[in-house]
C-alpha cells in the first residue's frame, strides 16, 4: 500500500512540475530538437528539479494572471 501511494505521488509531483516548468520556465519559448523527446525530458527534469519553487509561482501566475 505504501510502495503505490508513493508511486502515485512521484508521478502527481512529476506531472506538476512539467506543467509548472511550462508556465514558468519555458513560457512564450519556442524549442527545436531533431532527437526525439529530448524537450520533453529537458522539461521533466526542470520540473522535477525545481517544482518545489515553479509549482507555488505558477498557480499563482495562473489565478492572478490577465485572463
Amino acid at each position: 500500500m505504501n510502495d503505490s501511494m508513493s508511486l502515485i505521488l512521484f508521478v502527481a509531483y512529476a506531472a506538476a512540475g512539467y506543467w509548472a516548468a511550462k508556465q514558468t520556465i519555458y513560457a512564450n519559448k519556442i524549442m527545436v530538437s531533431n532527437k526525439f523527446g529530448a524537450i520533453f525530458t529537458q522539461i521533466l527534469i526542470m520540473g522535477m528539479i525545481l517544482g518545489w519553487a515553479l509549482i507555488p509561482i505558477a498557480l499563482i501566475k495562473k489565478f492572478l494572471g490577465s485572463r
